[in-house]
């Protein structure tokens, strides 16, 4: 399992990502990209990718078109596995550090705990859950619940 980034708190992210893999039942065997940016930058990103002109939080994009529940083999997308490594890439998350740090000021919990949950966020939509429904959030937010308390950074309060 492997985080590609160089951020000095690789430790919260690769603990977010192990307990996401843990829930999930998904092979270690598996990696992301990790960047992080500022609100111009991902708006501009929103703005091409998803056509959305205004700043977010958090990015996602997937590589591959998993399926809630379905395991990330690397026998299945061997276009996607990194033959150094042998590790199958799930896509890239792009993370705002302003706007995490202002969110959680709102919320009135730590700045780790909310840019792990972003990124937990995140690693779902790479494994394929989303929330266009109600059915689909109520499984996506019961996951996210089950990672970060895994993770060690439960809602507080």
């Amino acid at each position: 399992m492997r985080i590609e980034t160089d951020r000095a708190d690789v430790s919260l992210y690769l603990r977010v990502f192990d307990a996401c893999l843990e829930v999930l039942g998904q092979p270690k065997n598996v990696c992301a990209g990790l960047s992080f940016c500022d609100p111009e930058e991902i708006r501009q990103v929103n703005r091409d990718a998803r056509d959305v002109d205004r700043a977010t939080d958090v990015l996602s994009f997937p590589t591959l078109a998993l399926l809630p529940g379905e395991a990330a083999d690397p026998a299945a997308h061997p276009e996607d596995v990194d033959l150094s490594t042998g590790e199958l890439f799930l896509g890239d998350v792009l993370i705002c550090d302003a706007i995490a740090e202002t969110q959680a000021a709102e919320y009135g919990h730590a700045v780790e705990r909310e840019k792990g949950y972003l990124f937990c966020h995140a690693l779902l939509h790479l494994f394929g859950y989303d929330h266009m429904t109600d059915d689909d959030k109520r499984l996506m937010r019961a996951r996210e619940e089950e990672i970060m308390a895994r993770a060690d950074l439960p809602r507080e309060g």
